[in-house]
């Protein structure tokens, strides 16, 4: 696959953080355990930042160095395509609630 610009990933993260803030307004871990769209939707929209995350840190390293926890967001998208079975409901609320509001603004400033 061609590398492309870091700022394209840069935007993806920045797109796929908003969504999700969005999509999860007024939901809780609950909502996410019990409809499997919701959870389907929600995992779909991390593991999108993670590919991003991995392919800037391919194409562009110190840019991606510059987001405090990349390497986490790298090794959570694996977990999230490899792990699938293992994964832990509360972990994947927990980084919506505790992650994403730093992640969108590092990236955003990047942009």
């Amino acid at each position: 696959m061609p590398l492309r610009n870091p700022q394209k990933y840069l935007y993806d993260i920045v797109d796929c953080c908003e969504f999700i803030l969005d999509f999860t307004k007024g939901k809780t871990v609950e909502d996410y355990k019990k409809d499997r769209m919701f959870r389907s939707a929600l995992e779909r929209e991390l593991q999108i930042i993670g590919e991003a995350m991995l392919q800037l840190h391919n194409s562009n390293p110190e840019t991606a160095k510059k987001i405090a926890q990349h390497r986490n967001i790298i090794g959570f998208r694996h977990v999230l395509v490899h792990g699938y079975d293992s994964l832990d409901p509360d972990t994947v609320w927990n980084v919506v609630e505790t992650k994403l509001d730093d992640l969108l603004k590092q990236a955003k400033q990047l942009l």
